[in-house]
């Protein structure tokens, strides 16, 4: 959350008068999602918030899953969240809980609402109900059966409890004004029929609790004290207030509402994040470049990087969407000063240092991060036969081309200054290799004779090295805004979202790489070895990022 000597945000600024004037004791949040799919960018902000306000005052958040659905959960989802929340940093309050966990007691509430007069048995279809409730401009109508009796429809409800009817044939829906300008509170549904298993209680129940119902209903019996939504569900805040005050329930919590995270180049509904799933457009939930916080670790973004971008985007009111260069420019922020360096040759090119006896090996001492001595230093081989970047030699070149070029000089990182002498290559004119000689006595030093090399490029030792895949991730759109307007959102995938190079050359310490380490590749980017893919005999290094925005060049070329 915001540090002490920022300004306050307008959520900070409620819970501290709540505080101040005793209105409440203990800040109690949580975090409530529903466990039908994977976690993405804008849960990311959710969790930031809840968390970190109970952290900021003192107090607790729950993680409680709104299951009211069971057709479309599943206890993967359920245990991807756990995963996401913990990795983010957060530990949430005793167990696990569930909106399930509260089914007989809202079912209880169900009757005594009944019972009430404020709740009936409704044999209208759902394109009924439908033309009933009207429109933003029309009022609705009462339903034919909002006048049965309080017996009649505890017999209704008890029989679609017992599974005596089929899905929709009827629903419970609580009396309130069906010429409500809200539409929300136009007689809403708060149980229906759904002949479904649970992932939690199985078979006990064929009836289960709308969301609206259930939602604040557990905000109550948990005894949350700030109930923090969405600016979608303003508009069922009424809805939220209705149950609570007419319901005996233990505690009152009330609802506020900030702007969800909109993010640009970037699809967060989780309807077409399955689509993408369910197609194979990507590789699963966690792909790497999906804005899933599943897909978000495994490509290496850090949990303080997503909560540093949260922090930046800030708790308003205001709708709008958020540059994912923001995200990005966190990613390189606490990369670059976390991640230790190494050398990666992505795209081979040998170079014989034909001066350089064949049979010698030195070991070069390079830092583990140029601006921190605390990272220590690592030992780099080097002898005869070296692996560079095919772009970093050119026979020929303007002033402009800082690296390795023939009759030219440059620096290798960490080591001698060389000079290219000769191209071999092959029958149709591919340059295979690259004959060079070392400028003795450069270690560390400027050539004696005045010649200065050019520019500083990286190597890796061809005798001793690593052989891995590398996987370069970009943006998954290429339009900043895949979805709007109607758009088909397929459309507009990057081709360039992912691009494999086989038989890339890493440093030897890389072989000791584990799937936490992030590595700044010299010249190159940040880089993960890959949780799914890499075996210790076939390494994967995914890119988390690029050292520089590339796009904002590419839109404003």
């Amino acid at each position: 959350m915001s540090e002490t000597n920022k300004p306050l945000n307008f959520i900070e600024r409620i819970v501290e008068d709540d505080l101040a004037s005793g209105k409440v004791t203990q800040v109690h949040t949580r975090f409530p999602p529903e466990p039908n799919g994977y976690l993405h960018l804008g849960h990311a902000k959710s969790i930031w918030l809840n968390f970190g306000l109970a952290q900021r005052y003192g107090g607790v958040c729950n993680l409680r899953m709104d299951d009211t659905n069971p057709a479309k959960e599943d206890e993967e989802y359920v245990e991807s969240i756990q995963r996401d929340v913990q990795w983010l940093g957060y530990q949430w309050e005793g167990e696990v809980r569930y909106a399930s966990d509260y089914f007989d007691q809202l079912y209880q509430w169900a009757i005594y609402l009944i019972e009430q007069g404020k709740a009936y048995v409704c044999d209208l279809s759902a394109e009924e109900m439908r033309q009933y409730r009207g429109t933003l401009t029309e009022v609705g109508k009462d339903s034919p059966y909002r006048k049965r009796t309080v017996e009649e429809n505890l017999a209704l409800f008890e029989k679609m409890r017992a599974g005596e009817f089929e899905e929709g044939a009827c629903a419970l829906r609580v009396k309130i004004d069906m010429a409500s300008p809200n539409i929300n509170l136009r007689d809403p549904v708060i149980y229906r029929i759904k002949k479904a298993s649970h992932h939690q209680t199985g078979d006990k129940w064929c009836i289960y609790p709308s969301y609206d119902y259930a939602h604040g209903q557990s905000d109550a019996i948990e005894g949350i004290t700030h109930s923090i939504c969405t600016l979608e569900f303003e508009d069922h805040r009424p809805l939220y207030e209705w149950f609570i005050e007419n319901l005996p329930v233990p505690a009152t919590p009330h609802q506020y509402e900030f702007s969800r995270l909109n993010v640009n180049y970037t699809v967060t509904s989780k309807r077409k994040l399955k689509q993408l799933v369910d197609e194979k457009h990507v590789d699963g939930w966690n792909d790497p470049r999906m804005p899933t916080i599943a897909g978000m670790r495994r490509r290496g973004f850090t949990p303080k990087a997503l909560r540093d971008f949260c922090e930046m985007a800030g708790v308003t009111k205001v709708e709008g969407v958020v540059d994912i260069g923001m995200l990005e420019h966190a990613i390189r922020e606490d990369l670059n000063e976390h991640s230790p360096r190494a050398m990666c040759v992505l795209e081979p090119l040998k170079v014989v240092l034909v001066n350089y006896p064949a049979d010698k090996t030195e070991t070069m001492t390079a830092p583990n991060h140029p601006q921190n001595e605390a990272f220590g230093v690592r030992e780099l081989p080097f002898s005869r036969e070296i692996w560079i970047e095919k772009d970093d030699f050119r026979e020929e070149a303007n002033k402009q081309y800082k690296r390795l070029v023939l009759g030219k000089r440059v620096r290798l990182r960490n080591a001698y200054v060389i000079e290219a002498v000769e191209a071999i290559k092959d029958a149709a004119g591919h340059i295979t290799e690259v004959h060079a000689k070392v400028i003795e006595d450069t270690l560390g030093k400027d050539p004696v004779d005045g010649v200065k090399a050019k520019g500083v490029i990286h190597w890796v030792d061809a005798r001793t090295n690593v052989e891995c895949e590398v996987r370069l991730y970009d943006r998954l759109f290429t339009d900043v805004a895949p979805d709007a307007g109607g758009k088909n959102f397929l459309d507009y995938m990057n081709p360039n979202s992912l691009v494999i190079l086989q038989g890339c050359k890493g440093e030897i310490q890389l072989a000791h790489a584990d799937t936490e380490t992030r590595y700044q590749f010299e010249r190159q980017g940040y880089f993960i070895q890959d949780a799914k893919y890499s075996k210790p005999s076939s390494l994967v290094f995914n890119r988390v990022i690029s050292l520089k925005d590339t796009w904002e060049k590419s839109t404003t070329a």
